[in-house]
């Protein structure tokens, strides 16, 4: 490259963080240095004296990762963008014309991540970080959970018998090994009642409409007072959200108030949150063959002018991220959605760090 070309690539550069590059702005805003050790312990990379010593810089690659968690890209399109895209180059400290991760490089550290247990343990490491910018998690907890298409899967009684029994793909299809690995049995239907509620001449409510989606549900809980992701699981779309409820209230939160919609309510519920010294914030359900009392229909609106904080997540998730499962089994499901509540925290930090700074 001339010297003309490097000063030309410069002036470009320059130019972008003129205009405002958000890749800047979420390099001054997160510590992704502070990752490093959390990555080269968990993923297992020595010093390189063994031959142990990626290929490609792990803080890079995880920077890679969550960068293609916020546009929803494809391995094969995330390899073409890190090429196309100066700004993106810069953010990941590649050098224009030098060795940068393909599709497989990409696919296996994604991998590497999941199956050594690390991109939990980096969205442990985060909320830590959040700790020591004094973001501690208080004002009660909301709780919420939401449906995440899949690729929809074509079979037959039998094998939907099979995979409903819990066998695996390799044993359903144990002579088509290509088609086995396209099956993902772990994703179901569910039907998503919802939409805007229409209402008779009369006043009372029309039925609404369910519509069939095949894919996982991502359940998460947030804190009321910042909204950052605190406590997060996976299951397939037809599991019920009153499951995952201990698995996603903390302790730490500095108010013991839980907020959730109907479905989390239950006595087993009710009762583990008593036990741990919680107030239930949970809605009420109406009572069967008979109208919502009003009381409890106000105490409901009360509960959910503060529920609705949970709604932003998901839309900003599902409107700025694309969000969609591309990928067969729900290892690689949490995965995707894990770097997905990374990549939302990250933007939430943005916000609250960007506030800090103009109040």
């Amino acid at each position: 490259m001339n010297p003309e070309s490097l000063f030309s690539l410069s002036d470009h550069l320059e130019r972008l963080s003129k205009d405002g590059d958000p890749l800047e702005v979420l390099e001054a805003t997160v510590d992704f240095e502070y990752f490093r050790g959390w990555l080269v312990e968990g993923l297992g990379y020595g010093d390189g004296s063994r031959g142990g010593r990626p290929p490609f810089d792990p803080v890079s690659m995880f920077k890679v990762l969550i960068v293609q968690a916020q546009h929803n890209l494809s391995d094969a399109r995330m390899e073409f963008m890190i090429r196309d895209r100066l700004s993106w180059m810069r953010f990941f400290g590649f050098e224009l014309g030098g060795a940068m991760p393909d599709e497989n490089t990409i696919r296996h550290f994604r991998n590497r991540m999941t199956e050594t247990g690390t991109l939990k343990r980096v969205m442990k490491a985060f909320d830590w970080q959040l700790h020591k910018k004094g973001y501690i998690p208080m004002s009660g907890q909301i709780v919420d959970a939401t449906l995440v298409p899949a690729p929809k899967q074509r079979n037959t009684e039998d094998e939907k018998a099979a995979i409903k029994d819990g066998k695996t793909a390799d044993e359903i299809w144990p002579d088509e090994p290509n088609k086995a690995a396209q099956k993902d049995t772990n994703a179901r239907w569910t039907l998503k009642i919802g939409g805007k509620i229409r209402y008779r001449p009369d006043g009372t409510p029309l039925p609404q409409i369910a519509l069939p989606v095949f894919g996982y549900k991502s359940h998460i809980s947030i804190d009321r007072r910042f909204g950052f992701i605190r406590q997060a699981t996976v299951t397939s779309a037809a599991d019920a959200d009153g499951r995952q409820l201990r698995h996603l209230v903390s302790k730490d939160n500095t108010a013991g108030d839980v907020w959730a919609d109907s479905a989390y309510r239950s006595q087993s519920n009710e009762k583990w949150l008593a036990r741990n010294m919680m107030t239930s914030r949970i809605h009420r359900r109406k009572p069967a063959g008979k109208p919502m009392p009003e009381r409890t229909a106000k105490a409901n609106a009360r509960k959910s002018s503060v529920r609705a904080a949970v709604e932003h997540v998901f839309g900003h998730q599902k409107n700025r991220f694309g969000l969609f499962i591309r990928t067969i089994g729900i290892a690689r499901a949490e995965a995707k959605l894990t770097l997905a509540n990374l990549a939302y925290n990250f933007d939430r930090l943005i916000f609250h760090e960007g506030r800090r700074a103009t109040g």
